[in-house]
């Protein structure tokens, strides 16, 4: 499955509680991007909380755009990426 990194940015910044409100706004996102085969895998956000570059596994990127409407979040790039890590070099 093609893995992407989408940017996003929040004017207002993310606010997700880590309540059970935050958990079921999470879960949401989970099914929404499910319908359309998409699978969020983690995501990075800045400390001040206005941007978020977040991993996913999908179909293709007009999926992840999809999703991404689904769930009401914005979209300032989608790039297709493949993993690097330290550990391939031994």
């Amino acid at each position: 499955m093609p893995r992407y990194m989408v940017e996003r940015t929040f004017t207002d910044g993310l606010h997700i509680p880590t309540t059970d409100d935050g958990a079921t706004t999470c879960l949401s996102v989970v099914g929404n991007n499910g319908e359309v085969g998409v699978t969020w895998v983690h995501s990075y956000v800045t400390t001040d909380k206005s941007k978020t570059f977040c991993i996913y596994d999908g179909p293709d990127e007009d999926a992840i755009r999809v999703a991404a409407g689904k769930n009401g979040l914005p979209v300032d790039s989608v790039i297709p990426v493949s993993v690097l890590d330290p550990y391939f070099y031994h």
